[in-house]
């Protein structure tokens, strides 16, 4: 049975998430050693305050639940494609269909509204929505832009199990911390030790 943790420690930021905020959603939901997780986007309270963090929505924005579980839908289309890319094999549909919608979701300009009294004016659509909708686009365009960029070469998922972080790979390094650096050593350690291969 998996057991979610909230007041655990957040493991550091992987490398590559600075650059592109699409690894640091990805990464958003993590699989801690015993069966326990992380959500940073657990709920609205929680993404909202994960959306100020990285610039993409203000502390006041008033996200709602399914505002929420549009972001956590993203996140496991995006993880999809990260997956796919490390792995080296054929991406999902649905997937590449999710991140093109909401990239495209997102009016290029703000919209023309008539008030009978003052008389025409652009404005952006319902401003919650306008801003998860904008952040949901910003997202998954920087998603694409890291999945089509040489960067690409370096995705990899963190290689200590049950971490399910992904990461850009600097020179050798399989690991997304030094914590699960130093559990997967410790397994290969204990493997030797007992004759396992």
């Amino acid at each position: 049975m998996e057991e979610h943790v909230i007041d655990q420690s957040v493991p550091p930021p992987v490398q590559g998430e600075e650059e592109h905020p699409s690894l640091a959603l990805a990464n958003s939901a993590m699989a801690l050693p015993g069966g326990h997780t992380i959500d940073l986007l657990g709920s609205p309270a929680q993404t909202n305050e994960w959306l100020t963090r990285r610039g993409l929505a203000p502390v006041d924005a008033g996200v709602r639940e399914m505002c929420a579980a549009q972001l956590r839908s993203l996140r496991e289309q995006i993880r999809s494609l990260f997956a796919a890319r490390a792995d080296g094999v054929p991406a999902l549909p649905a997937a590449v269909a999710a991140v093109n919608d909401a990239m495209t979701r997102v009016p290029t300009a703000p919209l023309l509204r008539w008030d009978d009294k003052t008389g025409p004016y652009r404005t952006a659509p319902h401003p919650t929505t306008a801003i998860v909708d904008l952040a949901l686009a910003t997202l998954a365009a920087d998603a694409a832009d890291l999945l089509t960029s040489p960067d690409a070469e370096r995705l990899t998922a963190c290689g200590s199990p049950p971490c399910n972080r992904f990461l850009l790979r600097h020179g050798r390094r399989q690991w997304c911390s030094t914590r699960c650096g130093d559990r997967a050593r410790a397994a290969r350690a204990y493997a030797r030790r007992s004759g396992g291969n």
